[in-house]
């Protein structure tokens, strides 16, 4: 398989039962993609840009980033990454369990793809609080690499 057509999923969360959860859930789809965690978004941008860390190559094709993390949380690392032209196309969903107005409004601004409310489920998809529409983009994504 050729690098072009490696599909990356960069996954950026501190709870090690949501990254258990993510992992199942996209394994219940059949997304066999390599998945990249990260803890924090220091860390998530290190990986990107190869620092302390082994580059993600090529870069991700998504992120799924949780808002609520040590060191640096979602919405700092979402600035840092649109700054970054080498990472800014990237599409980004936002993974959490908060329904608060103020995180989706501060991350609309920095053109998020869409919202998944946690836990991550796809079988109850259309129950959630996510978007439907936010999941059918993600599952595009990621299929038609």
């Amino acid at each position: 398989m050729s690098e072009k057509e490696v599909v990356n999923i960069l996954l950026v969360e501190d709870d090690y039962l949501d990254t258990m959860n993510v992992e199942r859930e996209l394994k219940k789809i059949g997304i066999t993609h390599p998945i990249h965690e990260a803890r924090n978004g220091r860390e998530a941008l290190n990986m990107l840009r190869g620092i302390d860390a082994e580059k993600i190559s090529p870069a991700p094709s998504v992120i799924l980033l949780d808002i609520n993390m040590p060191k640096m949380n979602g919405l700092e690392f979402l600035a840092e990454l649109r700054r970054d032209p080498e990472f800014s196309h990237i599409p980004v969903f936002i993974m959490t369990t908060s329904n608060e107005e103020s995180d989706r409004m501060a991350a609309q601004r920095l053109n998020v793809s869409g919202y998944i409310v946690k836990p991550l489920s796809f079988d109850s998809f259309e129950r959630s609080d996510s978007s439907l529409d936010s999941f059918s983009l993600f599952l595009d994504l990621i299929k038609l690499k």
